[in-house]
């Protein structure tokens, strides 16, 4: 860590002493945050002065507030033209994004500062939309935001705040080519701030290139001195039992974070706890943006109480009350072990982090563990064990295949729209013309029936015409209009 060249403001006690709008204060008492964490009333008072900050806080220490508290502040009353916002957060993943925005939109409304999220996995068109009707705020991952700035849709030229959340994750994902290039194309001698919950030698470069006599502060650095978390080390005799102790952690009465290495084994681990009657679901980077937007929020809802995730969401989810996290395939790097660890004992609240331990792996995890600072209790177990209830809250599953249901398709709101009948201009029927112009009002109605259907539109000598759509709920046909049910008067 390097050290502060200037001196720091010192840290406060409460929000009223910092020098922030009303309405921030206003909408932090509304969501019921009353006093400042250890990172927030640190860093806060130099960062709404205008500050280079390089901060590190454990995941789940506040870090969000800490930065977008003072960005939104320093960025009230100021107004963005269209595809050039003013304050920037750049983060690793697409959840971090997500978690960034549901986080400071509260406090962003209140200042009436526009915000856009811009991700891959989403509609570029759209994202690209918001930036052209203009925002103030941009949160993004960098891989999408290169592209909308190489199709013209966003300039960073008047971008004064930029934040990098997750520094060190970006550079481990290889994003720091791109996240160099977006940094210098922002204004020269604005603010940057750099959080993350681990600070090493990848984001060195970042430091020295970037920032400007950074405010530098560590508060909670790591999860091992987390007084409310305990860690588990559970040996395991073999894969059978593996799967039975993992299993019968799944069919706890609450919900747990499951992690493995890989997307298949995610795969594969949801679909046999589903056929043991547990509601699991997979998360990984081999789903659509949606779909993993669909499983969050069943697992923050109950639906899906057992997650199966990769790495993907070590980082930026956010679930309230989540006591358990399970490393069922241990982490090669620590990193990723403090952070998959970090999704349970957020904000104060207590939890778990159990790590299955094969006899293969023992001295790989004993290495991991000493690099984390963390000394775990150790406990060889069975899946029938009492011990393993004792820990995880374990039972056995019911056996019966359950299944989570996905919300059906929204039907295209054209196509629900009632046919209207229309008089024909020519006042009667029965000759070519009339077909003619029958055939064409079917055309045009197919036109609106639906996106990417087949249209085709007909009429005859006989006085008659058709259209038909094929949208995106199924198919539909429509005769040509018909002339008034009784002679016109």
């Amino acid at each position: 860590m390097p050290e502060n060249t200037s001196p720091a403001l010192p840290p406060v006690d409460t929000f009223d002493a910092l020098d922030m709008p009303a309405a921030l204060l206003k909408t932090l008492a509304a969501q019921g945050v009353t006093a400042p964490f250890p990172i927030q009333a640190a860093t806060l008072p130099n960062s709404l002065a205008g500050r280079d900050l390089l901060g590190r806080g454990r995941t789940g220490s506040g870090k969000t507030l800490a930065f977008g508290l003072s960005m939104l502040a320093r960025t009230a009353g100021a107004k963005a033209e269209p595809k050039t916002p003013l304050a920037l957060v750049l983060v690793p993943t697409r959840e971090l994004a997500q978690q960034v925005t549901d986080a400071l939109t509260p406090y962003a409304t209140s200042l009436h500062l526009r915000m856009a999220t811009v991700v891959g996995g989403m509609s570029i068109s759209r994202q690209a939309g918001q930036l052209r009707r203009g925002a103030e705020v941009v949160v993004a991952t960098p891989g999408r935001l290169k592209d909308l700035i190489e199709r013209g849709d966003c300039d960073l030229a008047q971008v004064r705040i930029t934040v990098l959340d997750e520094a060190d994750q970006m550079a481990d994902m290889g994003f720091m080519p791109q996240v160099t290039a977006l940094l210098k194309q922002v204004a020269q001698g604005g603010q940057t701030m750099l959080f993350s919950a681990t600070l090493d030698r990848n984001v060195d470069r970042l430091v020295r290139q970037f920032l400007t006599d950074p405010v530098v502060h560590s508060v909670d650095p790591s999860a091992g001195a987390v007084t409310t978390m305990e860690h588990h080390v559970l040996h395991v005799q073999d894969e059978t039992d593996k799967k039975a102790v993992t299993a019968r952690i799944a069919a706890r009465d609450g919900r747990v974070i499951l992690f493995v290495d890989t997307k298949r084994s995610a795969d594969r681990l949801a679909k046999r706890l589903l056929a043991d009657g547990v509601y699991a679901a997979p998360l990984h980077g081999g789903r659509s943006q949606p779909q993993r937007n669909r499983t969050l929020e069943q697992f923050k809802d109950g639906r899906v109480t057992a997650l199966v995730a990769t790495n993907v969401a070590a980082r930026g989810i956010h679930v309230d009350d989540l006591d358990l996290v399970v490393n069922v395939d241990p982490p090669t790097e620590h990193k990723d072990y403090l952070h998959r660890g970090g999704r349970t004992a957020r904000a104060g609240e207590s939890g778990s982090v159990v790590t299955l331990v094969l006899p293969e792996q023992k001295r790989d995890v004993q290495r991991l563990m000493r690099d984390a600072k963390i000394q775990p209790r150790t406990t060889q177990v069975r899946s029938t064990d009492e011990e393993l209830v004792t820990i995880t809250g374990a039972r056995e599953p019911s056996g019966v295949a359950v299944t989570i249901a996905v919300p059906e398709p929204t039907a295209p709101a054209a196509a629900a729209k009632p046919r209207r009948s229309r008089r024909p201009r020519g006042g009667g029927s029965g000759n070519g013309g009339t077909g003619r112009a029958a055939g064409g009002e079917g055309q045009q109605r197919s036109s609106a029936a639906g996106s990417g259907g087949r249209r085709r539109a007909g009429g005859g000598a006989n006085g008659t015409g058709a259209g038909s759509a094929a949208g995106t709920g199924g198919a539909r046909r429509g005769r040509g209009p018909r002339g008034p049910r009784k002679a016109a008067a």
